[in-house]
Order: C-alpha cells, then structure tokens, then sequence
C-alpha cells in the first residue's frame, strides 16, 4: 500500500512526557515529507498550541485542532470551524454550574473557566500544561454563567473537570439525553470534553484528506489516547503508541515504541524507508 498522509496526535504521541520533542521525531517527520508525505497533527489542543508544535516540527500543513472542531492553516482562516451555539453554550453552563467541577470554554482565539479549585490534581495536569502560547488569553471568572450573559461565548469545546466520578456519569446521561446539539466524550472518569454535534478527530481527518485528494486507506495515523481509536480503526495503517491503553492497542493495525522510546520516529523507519517519493511515483503513473 502507498501512504500519502501522515496523521499525528500530540499529547503522548509527538511529545514526550517532559513535554518536548525528541530530535529523531523532528528528523522523521522531515523524513516523510521529502518523500511528498502530508504531514498532520490530530488534537485536543488549541489551534494556538499545536501550531506552537508544529512550527517546532517545521510543519506549514493545515492542523486539525479542537478535537476536529477547527481545522486551519493559519489563525483565523479556518477551512472549517464548528462551535457551539451562544443559547447552549449558556444551558450547558448552568447544568454543569450546578456541579463541584471547572467548566473551561475552549475557542481558537482564547478559553474562559470558572475559579473552582478541585481538590485532585487533574487540572494542573491539563489546563495549565497545554503548551498554549504567552498570547492565548486564559480568563478565569467566579461565574462563567454570569459572565456569558453580557459578552455570549460559541466555543469550539467546553473541556469538564469534576471533583466526582458519579458526577460526571450523571452529567453525561443528561447531556445526551437533552442536547441533541452537542456530543460529549469521557476522557476518563474526571474529565468530560463537549463539541459540537458530529464533530471528532475523526471527521476531521476525513474532512481534510478529502479535501487534498487522499483516501482513507492512503492514511497512517498514529495515536495513544482513547478519542484516537476511530481514527485508528479507520485509516489505512492505524498505529498506537507503545504508552497507549490496552483498548487503542486492540484497536491498532501496529504497534510502535513509547513516547519516551521514539515511537513516531521508529515506526516511520519501520514503515516509511521502502515507499518510493509520491512525486517518482506519479512520474511511473503508480499513482495519479
């Protein structure tokens, strides 16, 4: 099979547990791309924190950002942008205002979350270590329900941290059961992410490859978290990390090493060092 994309999570994937990016995965990704390879980054992040990384990746490819919901090449210049509706951004927000929980609005441009102080150590793990730039504006207000009335928030994702695990099970259910405008996932039995309906990793990459004229099945994506799955189930080569739950791991078509071991830049050695150039390739018209 011939690859023409290269799709990449971040978070446990590209960066290691330090946060930073070991040379050889910056050397494979050079890699890839002198063959004519697309290379992209499939994230949770903010689109200010993954163009961050890949500037770090000398990536200029369009990112798909906001767990699908914003995909762009440049800051404000979407080629698709889904957000949640004003009147229930303000719904969900009084719901969730009922709960021990930080509630964090996620938009391109800046994100807004409550001053709740949760008792676990989740949220320093997560908002305040999101590699979002010095220019990102990061609000935090006593009522985000108070504060959307005056000046209403569309956010691309509303990311949920709660205090209990029975919460965020109820929450869920009631969201699902009542919001036929928004879709939600657990990332874990704390955090509880919210995006527009229909929205997902996923789709996006679908989204974007169709757009350049690549199938599914030219796509190698390469994931560790649990919204990784569909898009490793779907693409052609689906690859997890080896620091990736058993569940992706099932999931895969192949395993690389960890994030600490240099997983991406051993499984594009493995896999990437025999297809010749797209361009040599078209020029023996094995491919269009």
């Amino acid at each position: 099979m011939i690859y023409r994309m290269l799709a990449l999570n971040i978070d446990g994937t590209v960066l290691q547990s330090n946060g930073k990016i070991h040379k050889s995965t910056k050397e494979a990704i050079e890699y890839v791309q002198q063959k004519g390879i697309y290379v992209t980054l499939v994230t949770s992040r903010t689109f200010a924190s993954a163009k961050k990384v890949a500037k770090a990746l000398k990536l200029d490819s369009i990112l798909i950002t906001h767990r699908g919901a914003y995909i762009a090449k440049e800051i404000g210049k979407p080629i698709h942008a889904a957000r949640v509706q004003e009147n229930i951004t303000y719904d969900l927000v009084r719901l969730l205002e009922g709960f021990p929980c930080q509630i964090r609005l996620v938009h391109e441009n800046y994100s807004l979350a409550n001053k709740y102080k949760l008792n676990h150590n989740l949220l320093a793990k997560t908002v305040f270590t999101t590699g979002d730039p010095v220019f990102y504006s990061q609000q935090f207000v006593d009522s985000i329900g108070d504060t959307i009335i005056d000046e209403p928030a569309n956010p691309s994702s509303i990311e949920v941290y709660f205090e209990y695990k029975d919460d965020l099970t109820d929450v869920q259910k009631a969201i699902e059961k009542m919001f036929t405008e928004v879709d939600c996932m657990a990332l874990n039995e704390l955090r509880l992410d919210i995006v527009p309906s229909g929205v997902s990793k996923l789709n996006g990459l679908l989204y974007l490859a169709e757009r350049l004229g690549i199938s599914r099945n030219e796509i190698v994506c390469i994931g560790d978290e649990f919204d990784d799955i569909d898009m490793i189930e779907a693409v052609g080569l689906g690859v997890a990390m080896g620091n990736a739950s058993v569940e992706v791991k099932r999931a895969a078509d192949w395993i690389t090493r960890s994030q600490n071991q240099q997983g991406v830049a051993y499984m594009v050695k493995e896999h990437f060092r025999k297809q010749q150039p797209i361009e040599f390739l078209r020029k023996m018209n094995i491919i269009k």
